[in-house]
């Protein structure tokens, strides 16, 4: 099930954005994996926001916010086209949050982290890829 960690400096966020950027992002990770839009597969995407402490977030050239978009998926839920869907639409969904203009865009990176099948367990048990697959199909015709 996919998972989307958001890493940005304390702060950098508008208080709107604050409240909603989660649940934004784990919406934009549903749609691109292609994930039915049922109360089972919202509640399997997990979102986190991580705020560092002041000054703990820096580039060589200056002090200004930058944020990381960690994406966990298992392997073969993304195509090509899919990763760089995600990767522009969680981008703007972050800038957004922090009230900040497309120029901004190289301030947020996304890193797509895919788990090799046989590595993501959940509930007790290991969770395979073509069972996601099987259910989301199984979901999708309810």
């Amino acid at each position: 099930m996919p998972m989307i960690r958001l890493t940005v400096p304390s702060g950098a966020l508008t208080e709107e954005g604050r409240g909603t950027v989660q649940r934004d992002l784990a919406g934009v990770l549903l749609r691109w994996e292609g994930a039915p839009d049922t109360a089972f597969f919202r509640a399997q995407a997990w979102s986190y926001l991580v705020e560092l402490p002041a000054g703990a977030q820096t580039a060589a050239e200056d002090d200004a916010p930058r944020f990381l978009v960690e994406v966990t998926v298992p392997q073969g839920a993304l195509s090509e086209r899919r990763k760089a869907g995600l990767v522009e639409e969680a981008t703007r969904t972050v800038l957004g949050a922090a009230g900040l203009t497309p120029d901004h865009a190289p301030r947020v990176w996304v890193l797509v982290h895919e788990q090799a099948d046989g590595t993501w367990g959940a509930g007790g048990s290991v969770v395979r890829y073509a069972d996601l697959v099987a259910l989301a199909k199984g979901q999708a015709g309810a």
